[in-house]
């Protein structure tokens, strides 16, 4: 548990007074983005992901892209009760589910869980999905070799949570949560730094930070994967595009591998708001290529230190304690 959300929580009331009254994000058809000396669009600041929208569109909304306005405004005034109530967190999906169920699905059950004031203030939007490609705001069809490769991965997990520490999850090592990080409401804040030849993307979760070259030729050889892979940048219009390659396999992402091919887009649409398009591409996962749009809003506050440290100190005991286990087991 982090100081900076418990002072983020502090401006939670202003914000849920907003809230009931306008929608928090508003993009304008017009707008031109501000310029850096060097003339690129100025996209530099603090930038968050607290949406309320889920990845996938509930089945139930069907083929509708955004809500009604009785839905929108239920929306707002559940998502106060929701925020001002100090129950179990709603991370990422969870906060759209437990409005439309009723029901809020702890985070954690088997530890415990945060609870809400934890959370930063969440941005509702009209939106039914991020995903925006294909147009039923669905994930494509997984292949059926992805699907087993997954199955035999979570059983191995499962079965040997603790061999060794390479059998911890990344994030928990305090590797990295990979990228992009999607999860809305926590630890969910961006900083960009710009320069005539390269932007920096700093990323809160695991103090992560991304420096991408503009213009700066081709990709690194094939063989050499990275975490984040190697990505290169460049300005189309007032959107800039980073395409990145080369992932390293033990980098996973939603089942996705390292021949995923990971595109990107950002805009700036308004003074406060940020759009981020990014499309996947991975013939060995889908059966076709997705993309999602995040709409990012500027925030006041700095990026803070994550201060992650290697299984929390604990990964001795993780590991001391399997082995206590394997010994009880053969005895």
């Amino acid at each position: 548990m982090r100081i900076q959300n418990s002072m983020r929580f502090q401006k939670s009331i202003i914000a849920l007074a907003l809230m009931l009254s306008a929608p928090l994000i508003s993009a304008q058809d017009d707008y031109v983005a501000p310029r850096t000396l060097n003339g690129q669009p100025d996209l530099q600041g603090v930038w968050a992901n607290n949406s309320t929208t889920p990845l996938q569109r509930p089945e139930f909304f069907a083929d509708r892209a955004t809500l009604t306005e009785d839905e929108y405004q239920r929306l707002l005034a559940r998502a106060a009760e929701i925020e001002s109530g100090g129950g179990d967190a709603l991370f990422g999906d969870g906060f759209l589910n437990a409005v439309i169920t009723g029901e809020v699905e702890s985070y954690d059950p088997s530890t415990g869980n945060y609870d809400q004031s934890w959370m930063s203030s969440r941005n509702v939007e009209r939106r039914t999905s991020l995903i925006v490609d294909p147009p039923n705001g669905r994930l494509p069809a997984m292949l059926p070799e992805a699907r087993e490769r997954m199955t035999a991965e979570a059983r191995i997990r499962r079965e040997n949570p603790s061999d060794s520490y390479t059998s911890r999850p990344l994030q928990e090592r305090c590797i990295t949560y990979g990228m992009p990080y999607m999860l809305a409401g926590y630890n969910s804040y961006y900083q960009i730094v710009q320069s005539a030849t390269h932007v920096a993307i700093i990323q809160e979760m695991i103090h992560d930070v991304r420096l991408i070259p503009l213009d700066a030729g081709d990709h690194i050889d094939a063989d050499i994967r990275l975490w984040h892979g190697d990505s290169r940048g460049h300005f189309e219009g007032d959107t800039l595009v980073i395409e990145t390659r080369n992932f390293s396999d033990e980098s996973v992402f939603m089942g996705a591998r390292g021949n995923r091919l990971f595109t990107e887009r950002f805009t700036r649409t308004a003074d406060d708001v940020l759009r981020y398009e990014f499309t996947i591409e991975d013939e060995q996962t889908w059966e076709r290529p997705w993309t999602a749009v995040i709409n990012y809003t500027h925030s006041e506050d700095p990026i803070y230190e994550y201060a992650c440290h290697e299984g929390n100190y604990a990964l001795e005991g993780i590991l001391s304690g399997a082995r206590a286990e394997e010994r009880r087991a053969a005895e």
